[in-house]
This record gives structure tokens, sequence and C-alpha cells, in this order.
């Protein structure tokens, strides 16, 4: 039988194949996280008619003459080109801008995956729309995660509550009057917010009163002094060399800035009065931030671009709750597709290297988008004609083979 038929057959099954993986593409336009796979072609094993010949005895060498016997497909190879964002606006929507892909277990086996549309399960775990549990890093009581440990399932601790933390520290600021009357006729009442061990609020009294100027004693010029008491009586002087408030100032040594006092008893305040000025004009200081908060419950979380869940709870604190894991190959297009846009890695896919987004090389995390298929439509429509004809024109070798074999047949008539 004529060679001819045999690579018109290879043709049609290379082109078909061709059609398969195209079509494939162009119903995956809208997958989320899909990566498009193109087809690539190679001759098979050419049968030798002459060898080649090498020059000798003055005669010119000669060149090997073969006949191809057909095509096959080489490969079908992914393109893991960044797909466009689609913006949804939900917490639990992720998108990897860059390199990576999340981590997900699918029983006792890990796979890997760029679509990102997440959800918490009623026992908190996030989990793919297939139920695979998500892997990361859970955060201890103070909210630190380790990235360098092993990663493992991330789940959302639903009904958590952050306990009470009493006030122990705030800061001052403003500016105390350098004309205020002395005594408690110019004195300054500072009321601060305060709560205490038991979440309870309350309300911290700070009286400001204008103290005699301390004489002139060189090298340091006469300064303003001013001071601030508690209601359970305790007192402290605040000195006002060149303006600024010191705490602990020392006339031998002017450069000693603590700008820190502590103050209080039985419950210790840290005072923070680096921002306090005596100058001209009117007594306009206030509280600027103090710490402290009561009792909180979680109430909903955020997704950091280098993946940390971190928790919104009612009392208006947040803490770090988790973080995500990503994973990067030597080779991304040695891992295997396995459904459920899921990749497995392989034995030509490498190890998979894990961190956390934005570390070794490891895209960033997009949180309330997701990462559209990167199917270029324009170029899967040409793919197609290319494959029709392709085909087409395999099919006349067929076609042409067998009329040259009719014609042989007819010789015997």
């Amino acid at each position: 039988m004529l060679r001819s038929l045999f690579s018109g057959i290879s043709g049609l099954r290379a082109h078909q194949q061709m059609m398969d993986v195209t079509g494939n593409n162009i119903s995956n336009v809208n997958t989320t996280g899909y990566k498009s796979s193109q087809t690539v072609f190679q001759d098979t094993l050419s049968q030798m008619v002459n060898a080649a010949g090498a020059p000798q005895n003055g005669a010119g060498g000669t060149n090997p003459a073969q006949v191809g016997l057909g095509v096959r497909t080489a490969s079908v190879n992914a393109n893991f080109s960044q797909g466009a964002a689609q913006t949804t606006g939900k917490a639990g929507d992720m998108m990897i801008q860059g390199d990576g892909f999340f981590i997900a277990k699918s029983g006792g086996e890990t796979v890997y995956t760029r679509a990102g549309s997440f959800t918490f399960d009623a026992n908190g775990s996030l989990t793919t729309p297939n139920g695979q549990i998500v892997q990361g890093w859970t955060a201890d009581s103070q909210g630190v995660v380790n990235p360098a440990g092993s990663p493992g399932p991330l789940k959302l601790p639903i009904g958590i509550s952050l306990s009470p933390v009493a006030t122990t520290s705030f800061t001052l600021t403003g500016n105390l009057s350098h004309d205020a009357l002395l005594g408690a006729t110019g004195a300054k009442t500072i009321p601060i917010p305060t709560i205490d061990q038991d979440g309870k609020a309350g309300t911290l009294d700070v009286v400001l009163t204008r103290q005699a100027d301390v004489p002139a004693a060189p090298p340091v010029a006469a300064y303003a002094v001013w001071e601030l008491a508690l209601p359970d009586g305790s007192t402290r002087n605040i000195n006002f060399p060149a303006g600024q408030a010191e705490g602990d100032f020392d006339p031998a040594n002017p450069t000693v800035d603590t700008g820190l006092i502590t103050l209080g008893a039985p419950t210790s305040y840290t005072i923070d009065i680096h921002d306090l000025t005596c100058y001209a004009g009117n007594t306009e200081a206030r509280v600027s931030a103090s710490d402290g908060s009561g009792a909180g419950i979680l109430s909903s979380y955020t997704v950091s671009n280098t993946g940390q869940i971190v928790g919104v709870f009612s009392n208006g604190l947040k803490q770090t709750l988790g973080q995500l894991a990503l994973a990067n190959f030597n080779n991304v297009n040695g891992l295997e597709k396995i459904g459920d846009s899921m990749f497995r890695s392989t034995v030509n896919s490498g190890l998979a290297q894990v961190g956390s987004a934005g570390s070794a090389g490891l895209g960033l995390i997009t949180s309330g988008a997701l990462e559209m298929s990167n199917v270029d439509l324009a170029q899967e429509f040409t793919n197609l004609v290319i494959a029709q004809r392709g085909f087409q024109a395999n099919s006349r070798i067929i076609t042409t083979s067998d009329e040259i074999l009719q014609e042989l047949v007819n010789l015997k008539r």
C-alpha cells in the first residue's frame, strides 16, 4: 500500500487532536484560573531510501534520501501567562498577581490551583468550591504567623473573642500656655477614656497645673514647669526647656530626653509627652492616643496582599488569624491537570517550593477579585481554521492515494 495513505491518516489524527485542544480552550473561555493549551506537532520516523555517501576517489559525496512517514502530536503545552482580573468584591475571592499556586488538600493528596474562589464552611475551614481544604499557616493567640513551618488547614476561628485590654498608656499633645496663671486658677483638666481589666469603660481626669518657672542655671536658661496629677494623688513635673516637654530633665545634662513619664498607683500609666509644648497663647492640650480595648467578637475579615487573613472585631481591633500558603515549581509545564481547575505535581515539575505571597519569587494576592481564563479567542478561532484546513488537506492525501490505487487496479481489465 502507498505510504502516503498512512501519512494522511496520521495527519488526520494529529489535526483532530489539535481540534480537540482548541475546542477545549474555547469551552473554558470563562473558566476561573484556566490556562489555555497549545498543540505542537513533529514529524515521525523517516524511511531511508539512500544513505549518505562520503566524497572519495575524486567523486563528490551524496546526501541521504528519506521519505517521511507522517506527523504526530509532540506535546500539548499549557500557557501559564497571567489572566485578566475580574472584580467581585467578595473577600473570599482571591487572585494571584504573578507566579504561584494556591495549595489545597484533596483527601490525602496535595493539589494546586490558580482558581481562588474560596469560602469558609460550617467548621470554619477555607475551602474550594469542591470542598478541598485550602492550606496555610494559622496564627497564634497573639496574631503571629510562622510561615517557616509546614502549612496546614486554614480555619477561621468562628466565635472567637478578644479579651479586654486595660489602658496603661496614653499620649498628650498640644500646647500648655506659657502665660497661664499659677496654681489651680490656671489648671487644665483633660478627660482620658480608659478601659479596666474587666473591659469596663471609664474616664481618667488628668489635671495639668502651671508651676513657677525654674530660675536660670547655666548652661540652661530659665524654663517653664507644669505639674501633671492623676486622681490617685500622684504627681509629676513636666519641664519645658526651650518650650518642648521633657520628663526627666537634668540641667547638668540637658541633652537627655526620655519623653516618657510613669505615674499612678495601683494602676501605673506610661504617658508620652513628646508632643507637648509650652509657648505663649492658649492652653490647648489634649489626648491624641490611648491603648486599651473592651472585649470584642469576630465580625468580619479581610485578606492582605501577602495573603494574611485579618480578623475585624466588634471593638474595632484587628488581629491576624492566618496566612495563605503559595507554591511554585521549577517547571510549571510539568504539572498535570486533574480537573476541577486543579493541578498535581509530577516527576518533571519538580518539588513544590512553598512560601508566603510576595516572597521567594511568588506573586501577591488581590482580594475581592478572580483570575479569568487566559484564552485568546481570536487566536483560538484562527487555530480552528488552521486545524480544519489541515484536516481537509490530509483527507485529500487519502483521496488522491485512493485514486492512484484505483488506476493501478484498473490496469488489469
